[in-house]
């Protein structure tokens, strides 16, 4: 296994991740953000936060495909919110929940981190998500 994920003492235990992660290997995989658009271009979900995140998940899955990397390899996940408030928070785990068993995405989740932002490249898009994985 290429990507150790653990939470050392002293780090809160009772959160949705892993606080650190060691990856070793020769390859850094660097998926650029993703939101909830299909392959054609067109959005998923307007309006519906876990339904995007769940498809921005997919695409990150697919970009990390295509590099032949798998979440098992992230070492780090990136979200970006618009208008982030922490009434929003159930609503973006449960996005995550959707497709964790589908894209086996390990729980808790590699380093993560969300950052609310103002806005995002188009009005509808409410996450964009983005990942670093490390490959032998």
């Amino acid at each position: 296994m290429s990507v150790e994920l653990f939470s050392p003492e002293g780090l809160a235990q009772e959160v949705p991740f892993r606080h650190v992660a060691v990856g070793t290997g020769s390859r850094t995989v660097c998926v650029a953000g993703q939101v909830s658009a299909t392959s054609s271009g067109g959005p998923v979900a307007p309006g519906d936060l876990p339904g995007q995140v769940a498809q921005a998940l997919r695409n990150v899955a697919a970009g990390l495909a295509g590099a032949g990397a798998r979440f098992t390899d992230v070492v780090r996940l990136r979200f970006y919110l618009t208008d982030w408030r922490t009434e929003k928070h159930d609503d973006f785990l449960a996005g995550i929940a959707e497709v964790a068993d589908e894209l086996g995405i390990p729980q808790p989740m590699p380093p993560s981190t969300l950052i609310g932002v103002a806005a995002l490249f188009e009005p509808h898009v409410l996450v964009e998500i983005e990942a670093t994985a490390v490959l032998d």
